[in-house]
């Protein structure tokens, strides 16, 4: 099994509650808080973080001038449905 490179040691203040969770999933899965958290922020990124940094690609590709007038889309998008309709 390949070595994953870990970062330096983090400090993270956490709620009772989501910590409290954290435990009791870990001692469950007989895994460490670590693996759990990883686990979660892995998910998260997967997700919502995901959808996150799309939005901000989109941002920048949209500074950067890279977009198309919705006009000239649906001009496409219909002159594309005529064709099929023929």
């Amino acid at each position: 099994m390949t070595k994953v490179t870990l970062s330096d040691p983090i400090a993270l203040r956490l709620p009772v509650d989501v910590l409290a969770d954290i435990e009791k999933i870990a001692a469950t899965a007989d895994r460490t808080r670590s693996w759990v958290m990883v686990r979660a922020l892995r998910y998260y990124l997967a997700t919502e973080g995901k959808d996150i940094l799309e939005i901000e690609r989109a941002r920048d590709g949209m500074r950067q001038g890279k977009f198309q007038d919705m006009d000239f889309l649906l001009d496409e998008l219909e002159a594309l449905n005529k064709d099929d309709a023929a």
